[in-house]
Order: C-alpha cells, then sequence, then structure tokens
C-alpha cells in the first residue's frame, strides 16, 4: 500500500490528459505492426484509452494495469516529459 503522503507525479498526454508515471511501463511507437495489433486487442478487450482528440496517433503508452493510452504527441516528447518527471 502507498504511504499516503507521497505525491504522485502525472505525465502529460496532450490535451488536459495525464497518466501516473509509475504505472507506466513503456511509450512505444504506433506504426509497426505488432504494436497495431496491440492496439486493436486492447480495443477489442475494453482497455483502451483514446486521448487524441480525434487527431492522428504518434504513441502508446502501456500501462501496468495493461491499458493502452494513444496520445497524439510524439513518442519522444512525451518520453523527454517522463524523464524530466523522474528526475524531480
Amino acid at each position: 500500500m502507498q504511504n499516503q503522503n507521497h505525491k504522485q507525479k502525472l505525465l502529460n498526454v496532450g490535451f488536459g490528459n495525464f497518466v501516473v508515471t509509475n504505472r507506466v511501463v513503456g511509450i512505444v511507437n504506433p506504426t509497426s505492426a505488432p504494436m497495431r495489433r496491440l492496439r486493436e486487442d486492447a480495443r477489442q478487450e475494453g482497455r483502451l484509452v483514446d486521448a487524441t482528440q480525434g487527431r492522428k496517433t504518434r504513441a502508446i503508452i502501456i500501462t501496468d494495469s495493461n491499458h493502452v493510452i494513444l496520445s497524439a504527441i510524439q513518442a519522444e516528447t512525451i518520453g523527454q516529459r517522463f524523464t524530466a518527471e523522474e528526475g524531480e
């Protein structure tokens, strides 16, 4: 159980949407066939969260709960934000 005083850090995935940083397992590029399959499987199983606001998917974020989050922000940019959050 987490300490109640522990402040959870949030990762901005675009358009006012955030993910708790310690739940992120991976930030990947969506263009490969395995990532397209991952997205489709998550959609069918109800584990997909679309945070693109109707824009093109540029990154896929995978969480420890096996949820798949789509973002319109480049994977590299989200990775830089993640690294900055971890450093604080």
